[in-house]
């Protein structure tokens, strides 16, 4: 009786165990019927008690899963839409007004050579400036031999004259473009630089970007 009190102690129907053991010795119980009517009861906290369930470990798991999955495909939707370049638009009196990108830049389509391209609009840049595959697809050939001078020390390149660069069709120029520096330039695979930008009105806003033809 005292091994059974200290196991049904441990327990958190304590009280109940105990207050039902008393009854049936006051009863007069023995142990053998209290074996029996435990073996009972055994058999059907086996069959009733203790029928398989679903995990809910598992069914959580995959529900978190699905959960996050879902959060992921938001955030990836919502990140795209933002992060997409916005288009620049020219006005009705022909200029050109390019918006500020999320990563801190201006872009803006145009084409060298007759080819189109995307421009970084880089006012800090001497140069139109675009890569060896590029110049090699826009056919840019000859040129003269120079060394740029680069964040990461000397770099051959050349510097072709008499380039016919534009963006939209009203804004265009003849203007020597650099070729052979990496342009760094994000989105962009070329960078707009003085070489064009001089020949027009440039205004600079908080977010917006004006290119005008000069009259």
């Amino acid at each position: 009786l005292q091994r059974i009190a200290a196991e049904a102690w441990r327990r958190a129907e304590a009280g109940e165990i105990i207050q039902g053991f008393a009854v049936a010795l006051n009863c007069g119980a023995t142990k053998r019927q209290l074996d029996a009517t435990k073996n009972k009861f055994a058999n059907y906290s086996k069959r009733h008690l203790e029928a398989p369930r679903p995990s809910a470990l598992k069914n959580g798991f995959w529900g978190m899963r699905a959960f996050w999955f879902a959060v992921m495909g938001v955030l990836y939707v919502g990140m795209n839409y933002y992060t997409r370049l916005k288009p620049a638009k020219v006005t009705a009196n022909g200029e050109w007004v390019i918006p500020r990108a999320m990563d801190g830049h201006f872009y803006v389509a145009g084409s060298v050579n007759g080819m189109h391209v995307d421009f970084l609009v880089d006012t800090g840049a001497s140069f139109v400036v675009v890569t060896d595959d590029f110049a090699q697809k826009a056919l840019l050939v000859g040129g003269t031999n120079t060394t740029f001078q680069t964040a990461n020390g000397p770099r051959p390149g050349r510097i072709v004259s008499d380039v016919p660069v534009s963006i939209g069709s009203n804004m265009s120029a003849v203007v020597p473009v650099a070729i052979g520096l990496s342009t760094q330039s994000g989105q962009g695979q070329a960078l707009l630089g003085q070489s064009f930008l001089s020949k027009f009105d440039l205004t600079l806003g908080k977010d917006l970007m004006t290119l005008k033809p000069r009259n």
